[in-house]
């Protein structure tokens, strides 16, 4: 399993969580705004590190992505760690946190001896989420492919980072003629936190995983190496889906890059039609 950024969820809040060394660390900040429903969980977690300076021996800076969008350096902690610092924080929300715990490292061992049931749960919560069954099975592909152009990226030399944005951004722009951020600003999408993806039409899900799958194909047919000569190949990745989106927008009369949410139109749609009913 590779090093990525994940969001979890516990009574409807958000928790960050990242895989790193064969488990998962959670944001302290994050756990410690759960238990106490703190305006300010910065604060309470400078005051317990003074109270009990042995919780620092636990902890560990690894960078998540920030509410601005940006990674920073955050204090965070295994499952293990987590358990203790549980114990130092006085909450009615402790013991249902704990079994919350204890059941995301179950998946995480379920899912690491047989993938099929994280992409099971994955489809479930989008189902849950109100998707319908065509836009899952094309999220899931373009979740397939990233994962393998990023693994060809690692494998190749590109950083985990700013230059995975970077290339990213470079394959966006020539086939959307938009870069991610204008992408989002296109849909009103205010909320640096949501992914971009969750919000496409399916069309726009098919020319995504398009443009990066024709950019891990250039990389691996030019042996290239390092962020420049990948750049390059995001670059011409990026045209080429650019060119078949604009193919199919001449041959069809259809408009691939969309302005609509495709989930808030759903719930729309849903709910006009709900209305209907009664």
């Amino acid at each position: 399993m590779e090093t990525h950024n994940e969001l979890a969820f516990f009574q409807g809040k958000k928790i960050r969580k990242i895989w790193q060394h064969e488990q998962w660390y959670f944001s302290i900040i994050d756990i410690i705004e759960v238990l106490m429903d703190s305006a300010n969980p910065q604060s309470y977690w400078g005051k317990l590190k003074e109270r009990e300076p042995q919780l620092l021996t636990i902890c560990q800076k690894l960078k998540f992505q920030a509410p601005d969008g940006k990674m920073r350096a955050t204090d965070c902690a295994n499952t293990e760690g987590v358990f203790r610092i549980i114990m130092s924080i006085p909450s009615p929300k402790a013991e249902p946190l704990k079994i919350w715990m204890a059941q995301v490292s179950t998946q995480t061992i379920e899912e690491t001896e047989n993938p099929e049931l994280g992409i099971e749960r994955m489809r479930e919560l989008y189902k849950a989420k109100g998707y319908t069954d065509e836009w899952i099975e094309r999220r899931m592909q373009t979740i397939e492919t990233r994962k393998q152009l990023t693994n060809e990226w690692k494998n190749r030399g590109v950083q985990e980072g700013t230059e995975y944005s970077i290339l990213t951004a470079i394959i966006a722009k020539g086939t959307f003629g938009l870069t991610p951020t204008e992408h989002k600003d296109l849909k009103g999408i205010t909320k640096p936190t949501e992914n971009l993806r969750d919000h496409m039409t399916p069309l726009e899900l098919i020319f995504t995983a398009l443009g990066e799958e024709v950019t891990r194909s250039l990389a691996i047919k030019n042996d290239v190496q390092g962020f420049e000569e990948n750049h390059e190949m995001a670059q011409k990745g990026g045209v080429e889906a650019g060119k078949a989106r604009k193919n199919l927008e001449k041959n069809t009369g259809l408009t691939v890059v969309s302005s609509e949410s495709y989930i808030k139109s759903l719930k729309a749609e849903n709910d006009k039609n709900a209305e209907g009913v009664e």
